[in-house]
């Protein structure tokens, strides 16, 4: 009975899901090492064999939503169903092949204890191995399937999406040993926000602002900055120039922790 209750519980289930974890360079490079020694320990048995690639599914139908357990938010997970790349199928050879390509670079990246963007590594592979990499989809979907094989954040492989969002108004942002920079005395293109979600979570604001206000478009985020509009109503302007990246997402999530107080408001293209 006492195990029928604990498999009937939200910490049994848990057990199910499956996430993307931040880990430090050592240890992502230690998991392509163990996935490159598996994958030559096959090739040299008594009977060998390219093994396949295991990883979690990224189907809708891997996908499934639950209620917090302190919380009211829901969260999306993917459970531990696995789907395959196998260089015995011919429609997959080549996007066995980049796997290896991919890991290949951020093992590299990650030694030199840098970060790239997406569209940088793109121009690394293409250059490395012309004849797997031809578009940024095929890049931005092999690092998918790394993610998915060695179960770490992008971030966590050195690689950063780029970010399009920018910053503007009564804001002073603190970046760890650097100076104070306020966001009030820029030209209309605001504060350009970094891709590095590490450099963000360390960033401390500081601000007598009253209001956030995200503004979709561009021109009419520069319009409104160049207007001051932030000295008449008092308040932090943000825009991610159409469709939200991760890392303005990410700095929006760290305001609203600093500030729980401070409304939001959106001013969108209906």
């Amino acid at each position: 009975m006492g195990s029928d209750l604990i498999k009937s519980s939200l910490f049994y289930a848990d057990q199910r899901l499956c996430s993307a974890e931040i880990l430090p360079p050592p240890q992502v490079r230690a998991r392509i090492e163990v996935a490159v020694l598996n994958f030559l320990k096959a090739l040299s048995s008594t009977t060998p064999a390219i093994s396949n690639l295991p990883m979690i599914s990224r189907r809708s139908d891997n996908c499934g939503l639950r209620s917090g357990l302190f919380s009211d938010v829901p969260s999306i997970f993917l459970s531990y169903n696995f789907c395959r790349r196998s260089l015995m199928r011919a429609n997959d050879a080549k996007a066995f092949v980049r796997v290896w390509k991919v890991m290949q670079m951020c093992f590299l990246i990650l030694g030199e204890g840098k970060l790239v963007t997406q569209r940088e590594l793109f121009y690394k592979l293409i250059c490395d191995s012309p004849e797997y990499f031809t578009s940024q989809s095929q890049v931005n979907r092999t690092l998918q399937d790394v993610i998915s094989l060695l179960r770490c954040s992008r971030q966590s492989l050195g690689v950063m999406a780029s970010s399009r969002g920018a910053i503007i108004g009564r804001l002073v942002l603190q970046e760890p040993g650097e100076e104070g920079i306020d966001c009030s005395t820029l030209g209309p293109a605001g504060h350009a926000i970094t891709g590095d979600l590490n450099l963000l979570s360390k960033v401390v604001f500081n601000s007598d602002a009253r209001y956030i206000i995200i503004v979709e478009k561009d021109g009419i985020f520069q319009r409104l900055a160049e207007d001051h509009l932030f000295n008449q109503i008092p308040c932090i302007l943000i825009t991610a120039k159409g469709y939200p990246d991760m890392a303005t997402r990410f700095i929006l999530h760290r305001l609203t922790q600093t500030f729980p107080e401070m409304p939001i408001f959106g001013l969108v293209d209906w």
